[in-house]
């Protein structure tokens, strides 16, 4: 009942009366045919208006995890500030406390005697045999600054490569715009081998290093790292796969090295070089650093597409 009353809602009874009339035989169904295709086309707008708010919710929930991530970074930094000031700081100097002076020496102790030239001596240099108990030192200050060297000081995340292009003034590089799950995606540069199929690489997902810092190659700037795979330089070169339900912008995270990327890689430390040798692909084909799996959690672990036992780069 009620779907005969929207339908009946839709067009103006006149126009019906008139159709009717023009056609008594006809008229019925022809009336009947537009209520139907009008209901259709509204259900049809509804259904890609949820689409959207769909769409709307998944892009600010990324947002918001981004945030979330960005303030716990900010929260950790704060507590490592803190813990090195508390340990650095200069001991207070410890309090004594003088025996109350007897009748007998505070009449002497009105008009003390001028202290010797020794006496000054003997102060001035326990003075300095104190403060140079109290400075830390130079030993302790770095094995407590020394910062960890191992994978999880990578941004290592998920992107869709949407263009790709052959490199303007470079024969064996090419250029992508990948998103990586933030409000613009980000211009890459890398070498992909002269076999490499372009039109095959569009849409398809990554794993890319995204917090080196930004550099220009050939005239190109290119603020991302693709990963990709070979057995050796001369050999076909794979982009490393992340799983299939992966979404731009995911963490790939390693279990048994659970701490926070740093914000930018700075290049004196080397850090990428220092832990490129322990990033291989397994005879089984799955990325992993140190025997521990590349994955981003509750989607699945990053595999070669076809090699098996090569170099992560």
């Amino acid at each position: 009942m009620k779907h005969t009353d929207n339908m009946d809602s839709i067009f103006n009874p006149s126009v019906t009366d008139a159709l009717i009339k023009l056609d008594p035989e006809d008229g019925p169904h022809f009336v009947e045919y537009f209520q139907t295709h009008a209901m259709l086309s509204r259900e049809k707008a509804q259904l890609q208006a949820s689409v959207r708010d769909q769409r709307k919710l998944l892009v600010e929930n990324g947002k918001l995890k981004k945030d979330i991530e960005q303030l716990k970074t900010q929260l950790q930094d704060k507590q490592k500030r803190r813990t090195a000031k508390v340990l650095f700081s200069p001991a207070p100097p410890p309090t004594t406390t003088s025996p109350a002076p007897n009748t007998e020496t505070a009449a002497v102790s009105n008009n003390p005697p001028p202290p010797s030239s020794q006496d000054r001596r003997d102060r001035q240099s326990r003075r300095k045999r104190g403060d140079r108990k109290a400075r830390p030192s130079s030993d302790s200050l770095s094995l407590v600054a020394e910062p960890r060297v191992d994978v999880s000081r990578l941004d290592l995340r998920v992107g869709r490569i949407l263009s790709v292009r052959p490199h303007p003034l470079a024969e064996t590089l090419f250029v992508q715009e990948v998103d990586v799950g933030e409000n613009a995606p980000r211009t890459v540069v890398s070498k992909l081998g002269a076999q490499t199929d372009l039109e095959e690489l569009q849409g398809v997902l990554a794993v890319l290093l995204c917090n080196v810092k930004a550099c220009k190659l050939r005239g190109v700037a290119s603020k991302a790292r693709l990963l990709v795979c070979s057995v050796s330089e001369d050999d076909v070169i794979e982009r490393l796969a992340p799983p299939i339900r992966s979404d731009p912008g995911d963490r790939v995270t390693f279990l048994n090295y659970p701490g926070e990327p740093d914000k930018e890689l700075q290049s004196k430390q080397r850090l990428w070089e220092t832990l490129q040798p322990d990033l291989q692909v397994d005879s089984k084909g799955v990325a992993n650093y140190k025997g521990c799996g590349f994955e981003v959690k509750g989607k699945g672990l990053c595999r070669a597409p076809s090699l098996t036992s090569c170099n992560i780069k």
